[in-house]
């Protein structure tokens, strides 16, 4: 079965979003913890933890129907020791959240080498941040998202994530999300069923599909290989409808969220219907 959803909104309290993503016929959801563009925020209410839970069976939304992400100002790479600390206090802070909310999973950006020290060991040190945020959390798995490579963001490669996972203690508790305009702009080119066979084997065999955890659907503005991350609705850049009919049509990425953070909120119920027409057509 698709679980398929948007990033809604958690405005008011985190309570908001099952309500937000039931109100636009989502199967799935993604939602902030907390300002994703800020360092710190209160800690969750017992009554918003409470009613959260309480919306998210009412509308019935299983944890595996839910990609939390973490803020954006987060770098697990960071290659400066106090700015890098800061980021794994705020990583683990994401992860508790996540923990307390009852969810299973945290979609993560990787992070950023800078320019100050090599790819490897900025990567290591993503490696290490997980580690570490794993050994004081419980059941939480800690999902990284690839990257279209813009400036100097690591996990563009699939090779740069089984990096990453290789360094992971305890590999149970990671797992990748694919994010379609972040793959094709990589240089990862899935617009055509014979490109996206393409790709997807080598992600099986570089990473494997046990790690997917997630799928962020995004049609992209710029070209392929081009690096640079923007968004467009679905079927209106340059990947066209195709490959979200493919993922649509394809069990391998069944049981999994798949999330829209396409620019035009207003059509994410439109887009939901498309993508459900696809998926119930192969049924």
């Amino acid at each position: 079965m698709k679980f398929i959803g948007a990033h809604v909104s958690a405005a008011g309290g985190v309570e908001n979003a099952p309500v937000n993503a039931h109100i636009i016929g989502a199967t799935a959801f993604a939602l902030f913890t907390k300002n994703q563009r800020q360092w710190e925020a209160p800690p969750l209410t017992q009554k918003s933890i409470d009613t959260f839970k309480a919306n998210r069976e009412k509308y019935g939304y299983t944890p595996s129907q839910i990609l939390p992400h973490d803020s954006y100002l987060i770098n697990l790479g960071n290659p400066d020791s106090d700015a890098l600390e800061k980021s794994r206090n705020a990583f683990l802070d994401e992860m508790v959240r996540c923990q307390q909310l009852g969810l299973d999973r945290l979609n993560f950006h990787p992070g950023s080498h800078l320019n100050k020290i090599s790819e490897e060991e900025s990567l290591l040190l993503i490696a290490e941040s997980i580690n570490m945020a794993l050994e004081r959390t419980q059941g939480v798995t800690a999902i990284i998202e690839n990257t279209s490579g813009q400036g100097s963001n690591l996990g563009y490669t699939f090779e740069q994530i089984r990096f990453i996972i290789d360094h992971v203690n305890d590999q149970s508790r990671v797992g990748v999300c694919i994010d379609t305009c972040h793959a094709f702009t990589a240089g990862y080119d899935i617009s055509t069923p014979e490109a996206f066979a393409k790709t997807f084997s080598h992600f099986d065999r570089v990473i494997g599909f046990k790690f997917l955890k997630g799928i962020h659907l995004n049609d992209t503005k710029k070209g392929l290989g081009s690096r640079v991350d923007r968004h467009e609705n679905i079927g209106d850049g340059l990947l066209g409808i195709e490959p979200f009919r493919l993922i649509m049509t394809d069990p391998r990425f069944n049981g999994i969220p798949i999330i829209l953070e396409t620019p035009d909120e207003s059509r994410w119920a439109e887009e939901i219907k498309m993508l459900m027409k696809f998926a119930n057509a192969k049924e």
